[in-house]
């Protein structure tokens, strides 16, 4: 009986007796692969449509667990992996210019990396199609989060925080800074964009404009009765 081949890493399955004298040989090459599965990286140049590769019983770049997509792109762009294989990825999107990237199978759907977004994503391919797990994990619901770090949106002027039927209950903030400046249109009163901070005094409160400089003091008055 021939050596046959995995389904997904391509690795070379040896038939008892077969291949003397380079059984070893081919069991490291086999090991290799594993390693690139495991914690392999790549760098991907997609200047043009991608096609990773999954080449029977050989390390190729599709079989990466790390692959970071590269290049200056002057449109949409695919990159692609054979259908059939089951697999996890975490691909960065490190490409220059304003247009989409997606990561698909070759008939199936995939997870897409919008004009703007220049981020990270977690992918899983089930053999048909790339799932995003990373757009799931705005789902996961948890009992409190603490970061050691910034937590930055995705895109800018994009993603709120809350919605109108589900508010945080208290919001507390040093120095809070407002822009409109990321929107097309300006606000619903006078059209124009601002850029203002923020902060507190000792007996004020100040309000000032980024934009030119100017400082102001906003107006307060002590209700009557309170100690």
């Amino acid at each position: 009986m021939a050596n046959a081949t995995s389904a997904n890493l391509k690795l070379t399955v040896q038939t008892t007796g077969e291949n003397s004298g380079t059984w070893g040989q081919i069991t490291n090459t086999n090991l290799l692969i594993l390693e690139q599965a495991i914690g392999g990286y790549d760098s991907v140049g997609i200047t043009a449509a991608a096609t990773l590769t999954f080449s029977n019983g050989a390390l190729s770049n599709g079989k990466n667990q790390v692959l970071r997509l590269t290049g200056t792109i002057s449109g949409n762009k695919n990159v692609v992996i054979p259908d059939g294989i089951e697999k996890t990825y975490l691909v960065e999107n490190a490409t220059s210019g304003a247009h989409t990237v997606t990561f698909k199978t070759s008939s199936g759907t995939g997870a897409t990396w919008a004009a703007t977004d220049k981020g990270y994503k977690i992918v899983y391919s089930d053999g048909t199609n790339v799932v995003d797990i990373t757009a799931d994990l705005g789902d996961i619901s948890s009992g409190a989060i603490t970061a050691t770090g910034h937590i930055i949106p995705g895109a800018n002027d994009t993603y709120d925080l809350g919605t109108t039927t589900a508010v945080w209950q208290n919001l507390y903030t040093g120095d809070l800074h407002l822009s409109n400046q990321a929107k097309n249109q300006g606000n619903i009163v006078d059209g124009t964009k601002g850029n203002w901070t923020l902060q507190e005094g000792k007996d004020n409160i100040f309000m000032i404009n980024n934009i030119s400089g100017e400082k102001f003091k906003i107006n307060l008055s002590k209700i009557e009765g309170d100690s």
